[in-house]
């Protein structure tokens, strides 16, 4: 299976319905419970990522960071997350993603967090 991008991410089975694309598209973001995980979804382009809501810092919400330069910076400390890897370039903690594909204007996550040592997630 491919995500919106033609990456290829593997089929967990765990692939939930999160929000449509109409509900994100105001905003730019946008925090949605999906399973009783804590969501920040985040439209920058053409494209849509899922990151753990709460900052691996200081447990702020992400989604009412600010979305610059292909970030998402954090309301607490400012610590900014890469958009593509959740990576922080200043830090040794890596912020959660998860794999995001839209089907139909519907943003489906699967909740199979991605950290800094999934093969996915290689950083360069």
């Amino acid at each position: 299976m491919a995500d919106e991008t033609g990456t290829l991410v593997p089929d967990t089975g765990r692939w939930v319905a999160a929000a449509t694309t109409r509900e994100l598209k105001r905003r730019r973001k946008l925090r949605v419970e999906v399973a009783d995980t804590a969501i920040a979804l985040f439209s920058a382009g053409e494209k849509v990522y899922a990151f753990a809501d709460l900052c691996v810092h200081q447990d702020r919400s992400l989604a009412k960071g600010t979305l610059l330069h292909g970030r998402v910076i954090c309301p607490g400390h400012q610590w900014q997350f890469d958009l593509e890897t959740g990576y922080e370039p200043d830090q040794d903690l890596c912020q959660p993603t998860y794999p995001v594909r839209v089907d139909d204007d519907v943003i489906y996550v699967d909740l199979t967090p991605r950290g800094v040592d999934s093969p996915e997630r290689t950083i360069s």
